[in-house]
C-alpha cells in the first residue's frame, strides 16, 4: 500500500535514463497510468489492473514513482521504495497516489488532465552502502546516476537520481536528503542506514 511519508512518499526527481524496455511496455506502463488517474477522478480509487494480462516484463515485482507536471511544474509525485507488487499493478497505485495523495498539492482536478505530462520511475534493487564517514559517501556516490535513500530509526528520505540536476555538489545531495528524512545536517551514527539505487524513466 503506498502511503505519504512512508515507504511509500512524495519524492523530488522523479526521472531518469529510458534505456532497455521496449517502446511497447514503454506504452502500456504510461496508458496505465494515465487511466489510473482518470479513474481516480471518477470512482475516487486507484484503477485496479489484472498483472496476468500484461507481458511477463510488467508483472516483475519492482517499486516505482510516478510524476506528474503541468506547464513545466510538478504537479504531485508519489512512489514506494520497496518492492512489493508487480510493476504494473505498483504504476497504477503510484499514479493515483501521485495524483491525490501528495500532501504537497490539492487533489488533481479534471480540468488539468489536459496537458497533464506523466513520468514513471522504475527502481531498481536497493544496494547498501559500507562507509564510515560523510566524505567516504559523498567519494562513492555517482552523480546524476545514484538515488540516496538514509534510513535512521523510523526516519527516512531519499531523493531520485534526477535531483542531480538541480543540486549537482554531492554533499549538498547528501545532506538534502538528511532533511529531508528530519535529521541535521551534520548528523551521522553507526545506526545510520545508507542505500543507493539507479532508476530507469518512462515518459511520453
Amino acid at each position: 500500500m503506498h502511503s505519504p511519508e512512508s515507504d511509500a512518499a512524495p519524492a523530488e526527481g522523479c526521472a531518469a535514463s529510458s534505456e532497455g524496455r521496449a517502446p511497447g511496455e514503454r506504452r502500456a506502463l504510461l496508458d496505465v497510468a494515465r487511466a489510473s488517474i482518470e479513474h481516480g477522478i471518477h470512482h475516487g480509487r486507484s484503477l485496479r489492473v489484472d498483472p496476468a494480462a500484461y507481458p511477463e516484463a510488467l508483472r516483475e515485482v519492482r517499486a516505482t514513482f510516478v510524476s506528474l507536471h503541468r506547464e513545466g511544474r510538478l504537479r504531485g509525485c508519489i512512489g514506494s521504495l520497496d518492492a512489493q507488487q508487480p510493476l504494473v499493478a505498483d504504476v497504477a497505485e503510484s499514479a493515483w497516489g501521485a495524483a491525490f495523495r501528495d500532501p504537497r498539492f490539492e487533489r488533481l482536478r479534471a480540468g488539468e488532465l489536459p496537458g497533464l505530462e506523466v513520468s514513471i520511475s522504475v527502481l531498481g534493487a536497493l544496494e547498501a552502502l559500507r562507509v564510515a564517514s560523510e566524505d567516504e559517501l559523498v567519494a562513492k556516490l555517482r552523480p546524476g546516476v545514484d538515488g540516496l535513500l538514509l534510513r535512521e530509526g523510523r526516519l527516512r528520505g531519499t531523493l531520485l537520481p534526477a535531483v542531480w540536476q538541480h543540486v549537482p555538489d554531492a554533499r549538498d545531495f547528501v545532506r538534502e536528503v538528511k532533511r529531508k528524512a528530519g535529521l541535521r545536517e551534520d548528523h551521522w551514527s553507526a545506526s545510520l542506514e545508507i542505500l543507493r539505487y539507479e532508476v530507469e524513466s518512462i515518459s511520453d
